[in-house]
């Protein structure tokens, strides 16, 4: 989060902390409630709802923190390294787990769906043909369709591909000092990343009472929704920094010079970006 780098000749070094015994505790609680809620105890939902309150809590003042040291001219270029360092090994932790899960869509159409259709599988599912959407042999899976790249797909595409654009003159503006120009375009990147997750929503009703697409509707649902699902997690987490980087602006933190909260939500958005294009292609053209 380095935005006023200090001239100290030490790497600054903070005092123990709190927050990282209290935010295990809150994604320990997050979990237990998720697992009790999946499984229809009556308690899983408040206790989930209390763990993420608490989680969200947590991050507010442990960002705080880190922010006022930024601003106090604690960090130097060796913690503007090792913020570069973190956020790069964070997105490459997250390019592997968008990897399982292409993976998994690439196994379950490429190599077990001719296997099952196959010639030694004709006597045990003599009707099943193989193809991508089906809902699997046996006739276990109640019917569904399967959802195309139009509209919303193309739609929430060019919304992405827009929002980098725009995403891109902020930090062009943010280089050159110009703080109204960084935060109006910053603001029309969150914009068009509400109007995406919007969309996505829309989608995801269509899907359960036009399509009667589901999670629980075979491979192709639980493939579909986890990929789609995932990355609007991610957009919403993406839009939540860039919110946080749009206050922080408006508030006079930033150099044109020293800006790496800005940069690393920007690498971060930009991924998301990536990963989109590869599900709309992946997921919903072939």
């Amino acid at each position: 989060m380095s935005t006023q780098q200090g001239n100290a000749p030490y790497y600054f070094v903070p005092s123990p902390s709190k927050w990282p015994v209290l935010m295990g505790t809150a994604l320990l609680v997050v979990m237990a409630g998720a697992s009790a809620w999946v499984n229809g105890v009556s308690w899983g939902k408040p206790v989930n709802i209390l763990g993420l309150i608490s989680a969200l809590t947590v991050l507010y003042f442990w960002f705080g923190e880190a922010i006022a040291e930024s601003e106090g001219g604690l960090y130097n270029a060796r913690i503007d390294t090792s913020y570069r360092w973190s956020m790069s090994w964070f997105i490459f932790s997250e390019v592997m787990f968008f990897g399982a899960f292409f993976g998994a869509l690439f196994y379950a159409r490429t190599i077990t769906m001719p296997w099952l259709a196959d010639l030694d599988h004709k006597l045990l599912w003599p009707e099943f043909a193989g193809v991508w959407g089906t809902g699997g042999p046996g006739g276990v899976i109640e019917k569904f369709e399967t959802m195309g790249p139009f509209p919303i797909p193309t739609i929430n595409t060019a919304l992405l591909l827009t929002s980098g654009v725009t995403l891109t003159i902020s930090h062009h503006a943010l280089r050159e000092g110009n703080r109204s120009k960084t935060a109006l375009w910053l603001f029309a990147t969150i914009l068009l990343g509400a109007i995406f997750v919007g969309f996505q929503a829309y989608e995801y009703s269509h899907a359960y009472h036009e399509l009667n697409l589901k999670l629980t509707s075979g491979i192709y649902g639980s493939t579909f929704f986890m990929l789609t699902g995932f990355h609007g997690f991610h957009v919403t987490m993406g839009a939540i920094m860039l919110s946080v980087v749009l206050y922080r602006v408006l508030k006079g933190h930033f150099t044109a010079d020293h800006h790496f909260a800005f940069e690393g939500a920007a690498w971060y958005w930009h991924f998301v970006d990536v990963v989109w294009l590869g599900l709309y292609v992946v997921v919903y053209w072939l």
